[in-house]
């Protein structure tokens, strides 16, 4: 009986598992066929409705994926250049009247949301309306919010207006009573990085700093919002400071907002602006999301082409995933623009914090190859290109930056935790050691590193910011000293990083791809945008099928086609 019944058990648990296996393959398959049938028809009185509740890559399904993620989603996730290109051309088309933003959440840096707003400002420029509804307003979505040509908010909703700040953990005291030593090598007073786990508050250096950029990217933030809302610096920063905002009517009152409305009375106005009957229900107003809008895109193909190459996120060794900087796969990304006919010029797209200094060194290198080829390198940076960032930055003929980006951070640091005293005090456990040589052991988590090896450590550190100097120093024209006056791991807004020399020139990536393409003397070019990214669900494909995604969309078409000829 026994026996029997685990037989039972086990063949359905295997025919509920193969059934799932077989719904999952089957939404898979239609999500492609879905994507092969063709472009979208837009209608007529549309509204474009945009929504911000994912961070935006610097370029299309350029992000990292868990390994836990399963989704039947077949729609991009949208990067920053491509939903610039899709509202330009938005702006054009007679069928989209307007766009709806639906600001119930917003996750962008700075830069990214800068340069949103500009395109959105450009979409105006037509002639078209933009309507913002959120139910509370972050100060982020606000920002976006106050290009619109109407705010309205939820009457039980708040704009969260009340200025930037930034609050660090701490964590040397938690570290000291568990017994864990943080041995750390830096170079750079403002090297920051460290500082929470040898320090139990900030430095004075890396307050003034942080103080600094802080008030940099604040004075960016009430500048647009005064010119969009018609208010002065001023008056925004005094209804910041009395924290004025508290709810809906305090937002109406000092003219923050336009409106309070629930979300049918928004339809109802959005049915007003576009002549609609808001009284026959049967009557909807036509959305189509900023993703179906984007296939509707055509990309015009040239033979000369401007290289975009993306680098958002950490720079890591090797080849590194989806949404990183992997020093390896960069290296041949540029070397391979390098090295094509077709290729007249190189964009470097930055977004990053940094990382690996051996790995930036990779990428450096074979930029400075493109150069000594004649291909111009551009640099243009989004949110951060601090660190290494700046590193795979700094040898560009002209560096751009947004006036909000954080650039700099010229510095190195290393960190090597040591639980020698805490397994010692807390679990008993202790290590002895037999060598051959002084230096044997190496470096060890489990015992701490002496005086003579720590030199030796601090020595390296040094040389490679010694290298990052002259990296610096070659690509920009200063002098060593001149750099190390700006650098010691300090950050910068992209606005002051000009002033100081560390940035050409104040501009977004349309910028630099036309300086690439005027300095490369091209009249007539395509754009090329790498690393070429995947959607989930084609990865997850590739996984199960064994090859790649275009061979099997090849195969689906094929059978489509015998299908249709009665084969």
């Amino acid at each position: 009986m026994k026996t029997s019944f685990f037989k039972i058990a086990l063949g359905a648990m295997v025919g509920v598992f193969l059934a799932w296996t077989v719904v999952f393959l089957i939404f898979m398959v239609f999500g492609f066929i879905g994507s092969l049938m063709g472009g979208t028809n837009v209608e007529n009185n549309s509204v474009l409705l945009l929504d911000f509740n994912q961070p935006i890559p610097e370029k299309s399904n350029n992000v990292a994926s868990s390994p836990t993620d399963f989704s039947f989603e077949m729609d991009d996730v949208t990067g920053l250049y491509d939903m610039t290109r899709i509202l330009e051309k938005a702006k054009n088309d007679d069928k989209i009247k307007g766009i709806f933003m639906d600001m119930s959440g917003t996750s962008m840096g700075n830069a990214t949301a800068s340069v949103v707003r500009e395109a959105l400002e450009d979409f105006k420029s037509e002639g078209k309306f933009i309507y913002a509804y959120a139910d509370v307003y972050s100060q982020g979505a606000y920002y976006l919010s106050s290009v619109a040509d109407s705010i309205l908010v939820h009457p039980m909703g708040q704009v969260d207006f009340r200025g930037y700040s930034a609050s660090i953990p701490f964590f040397k005291d938690m570290l000291d009573r568990l017994g864990v030593k943080m041995q750390i090598y830096y170079v750079g007073n403002f090297k920051s990085a460290t500082e929470p786990y040898r320090l139990y508050g900030m430095s004075d250096e890396n307050k003034l700093q942080v103080r600094e950029y802080l008030e940099g990217l604040y004075q960016v933030f009430l500048e647009d919002i005064s010119k969009s809302r018609g208010k002065s610096v001023d008056e925004l920063r005094a209804i910041a400071d009395g924290y004025q905002l508290r709810d809906a009517d305090d937002a109406i009152q000092y003219g923050m907002v336009d409106g309070k409305a629930y979300r049918d009375e928004m339809i109802d106005i959005l049915k007003d602006k576009l002549g609609i009957d808001k009284t026959d229900s049967k009557k909807k107003v036509k959305t189509i999301s900023l993703g179906t809008y984007a296939t509707t895109m055509e990309d015009k193909t040239e033979k000369e082409r401007v290289v975009v190459i993306f680098a958002e996120g950490t720079i890591v060794d090797g080849e590194g995933a989806a949404g990183s900087i992997g020093g390896k796969k960069y290296a041949k990304l540029v070397r391979k623009a390098r090295k094509s006919d077709k290729t007249k010029a190189i964009v470097m797209r930055v977004n990053s914090g940094g990382g690996s200094a051996f790995a930036s060194e990779e990428i450096w290198r074979e930029l400075e190859m493109a150069k000594a080829q004649g291909i111009p390198v551009i640099a243009s940076m989004g949110d951060v290109a601090a660190s290494g960032g700046y590193y795979i930055s700094c040898n560009a003929d002209t560096i751009l930056a947004e006036n909000n980006t954080i650039t700099g951070s010229i510095g190195v640091f290393g960190m090597i935790p040591s639980a020698q005293k805490a397994l010692k005090d807390k679990v008993g456990v202790s290590f002895d050691t037999v060598k051959t040589a002084k230096y044997a052991t190496g470096i060890s988590p489990f015992m701490d590193i002496g005086d003579e090896e720590g030199a030796i450590i601090q020595e390296g550190v040094d040389k490679i910011y010694e290298d990052f100097l002259k990296r610096v120093s070659d690509g920009r024209g200063m002098s060593r000293d001149e750099v190390h006056e700006v650098a010691q791991g300090r950050v910068w807004t992209g606005k002051k990083a000009k002033e100081i020399g560390l940035v050409d020139a104040i501009g977004g990536l349309d910028d630099a791809i036309e300086i690439a393409a005027n300095m490369a003397g091209l009249e007539t070019y395509s754009v090329s945008q790498f690393p070429k990214a995947k959607k989930p669900l084609e990865q997850i494909l590739e996984d199960i099928t064994g090859q790649p995604v275009a061979k099997t969309q090849t195969a689906i078409q094929e059978n489509m086609i015998r299908t249709e000829l009665g084969e």
